[in-house]
């Protein structure tokens, strides 16, 4: 068995349930190999359109992730593990490419992650639950191991 060398763990959420999960998972598997935990917030494409045409407002979409990443590092202060965090769009109108996959592949190579955890959601329609769409994706392309949980 090969010995993992995991200093960053990448952990994508968009504020659903399985979301939570993924996040016990990671701060787990930090906890496991002495990494850090930085939890990547995905805003879903109805979201990021409604705040382009001014239907939501950014800053409410800013308190309810701000909610969720709180929630984040509350966890990971317990179990003494060093945490951030981040948020990004998940949809683009003006870029093609830029779908929820692809930003978490995306800030993994930026942040030089070296493990990732992504919750595989039923997709139920659901605003905002982005993620289990994303999972197969980042299984597919990933170059880090990965946990779908």
């Amino acid at each position: 068995m090969t010995d993992l060398d995991i200093d960053l763990v990448l952990v994508s959420v968009d504020g659903s349930e399985e979301s939570h999960e993924a996040v016990d998972y990671a701060i787990a598997v930090a906890a496991e190999y002495g990494a850090s935990v930085h939890a990547l917030y995905v805003l879903d494409e109805d979201v990021v359109r409604a705040i382009d045409h001014g239907v939501v407002d950014e800053d409410d979409v800013a308190d309810d992730t701000e909610a969720f990443t709180d929630s984040v590092a509350r966890r990971a202060e317990a179990a003494g593990i060093p945490h951030s965090n981040s948020i990004a769009y998940g949809f683009s109108t003006e870029v093609k490419t830029v779908h929820p996959g692809s930003v978490v592949l995306d800030t993994a190579e930026e942040l030089e992650s070296d493990f990732i955890v992504v919750p595989r959601e039923p997709v139920s329609g659901d605003p905002g639950e982005v993620l289990g769409k994303a999972a197969e994706y980042v299984l597919l392309y990933a170059s880090q191991p990965v946990l779908s949980v």
